[in-house]
């Protein structure tokens, strides 16, 4: 049978080719164009006023980039249910990790929002000066994460969080780490699961950097359960795996 689908006519496939470099090449300019201010601001503002800056700059231009994907590149976001979390009182946020994306669509809606990244990312010549000055957290050594974790909670921040620890290798979930559990019970503070879905995992861990995305491309992250904080960090890691796994297979099977 003949594929009538976009993506088997050759001007279809340059077009998602010329996507990939123009989407790659817009996430670089903008963190070279807020390297040296990031650089500049962070030892000459007060701290405070540095997160707040910090924070509201990459929420801009995350939320920035993601419209012009969509209207030059035929990505489809829908992620009207984050809004609901701007204005709610220090939380958890915990999502599942199928792509690179995936942080970059939560962080376009939450501007109070510190994310804990990979210890190596936190020295990245292109966004390194960018998350130092809005004070997101390494994830090495793991007591430090979870003590300064706990301060950013007390401060009413809200943290983001991917448990599964990388991006997800076995579809659609991988196990979590017991992280989330155990920065919930030293801090107090209850847990909000959100769904990434994504009608294919581009930038996914097996997916190549330079493998173009087959358009159009649909992005949703739905507003999952909320757990409190656990007493028991192993039974709380345990229901968390099986939740996401429980509200993401059907997803997967479809």
């Amino acid at each position: 049978m003949t594929d009538c689908r976009p993506a088997a006519n050759p001007l279809w496939r340059a077009y998602e080719v010329l996507v990939m470099v123009f989407g790659l090449g817009l996430m670089a300019f903008l963190c070279v164009v807020w390297l040296p201010c990031a650089l500049i601001l962070k030892p000459l503002l007060p701290a405070a006023t540095g997160v707040r800056w910090g924070r509201r700059a990459i929420m801009g231009g995350a939320r920035g980039y993601l419209r012009v994907l969509e209207l030059a590149c035929a990505f489809r976001f829908d992620l009207d249910e984050l809004d609901c979390l701007r204005d709610e009182p220090p939380l958890i946020i915990v999502a599942n990790h199928p792509s690179r994306l995936d942080a970059v669509l939560i962080l376009s809606r939450l501007p109070n929002a510190v994310c804990v990244m990979k210890a190596t990312l936190m020295d990245n010549i292109l966004f390194g000066a960018a998350v130092r000055l809005a004070r997101y957290i390494s994830n090495h050594p793991p007591l430090a994460m979870i003590l300064e974790a706990r301060d950013e909670l007390h401060a009413g921040g809200h943290l983001l969080i991917f448990p599964e620890g990388t991006r997800t290798v076995n579809f659609p979930v991988d196990r979590c780490t017991a992280s989330t559990g155990l920065i919930a019970s030293r801090s107090g503070v209850p847990v909000q699961t959100l769904l990434v879905e994504m009608s294919t995992p581009y930038l996914g861990k097996a997916w190549p950097l330079l493998r173009p995305p087959q358009l159009p491309l649909h992005c949703r992250v739905r507003v999952g359960r909320r757990f409190p904080p656990p007493t028991d960090v192993a039974a709380f890691t345990g229901e968390l795996d099986a939740y996401f796994l429980a509200q993401l297979a059907p997803t997967a099977t479809a």
